[in-house]
């Protein structure tokens, strides 16, 4: 029996294409390089600056990824020494406006997660 084609846009199968796209957007730093590319274009030293903790071989290959999918644009301008900068495409930053929403609401909320968080420690410890 043939394998049905996947519906386009179901992240919940595991065979949709946008799954991928998911992955790389919701991993530990795929959001992050595309929210800090959201009020203006960087240089690659600057998302590094921008998001605290990531190394170098996971900023690039973050960047691979999120233009392989479409999300950033990557510009090399002919000086010397050759300056790159990172710019969201237009739907990178569709993206990344929503990605923003998501994050301002884990920030206002974030004191909720935290008594959660030491809560459930303290039951863990206790059992």
């Amino acid at each position: 029996m043939a394998r049905r084609q996947p519906i386009i846009g179901d992240c919940f199968r595991d065979d949709c294409p946008a799954r991928e796209v998911l992955n790389h957007v919701s991993n530990r730093w795929g959001g992050l390089v595309l929210g800090a590319l959201l009020d203006r274009d960087l240089r690659y030293s600057e998302i590094r600056a921008r998001v605290g903790g990531i190394s170098e071989k996971m900023l690039a290959q973050t960047l691979d990824v999120l233009e392989r999918d479409g999300l950033i644009a990557r510009t090399s301008h002919p000086v010397v020494p050759p300056r790159v900068e990172y710019a969201l495409t237009a739907s990178g930053r569709g993206l990344a406006e929503r990605l923003m929403d998501l994050f301002r609401w884990i920030g206002v909320n974030v004191e909720t997660f935290t008594r959660a968080q030491k809560q459930y420690d303290s039951r863990q410890r206790s059992a």
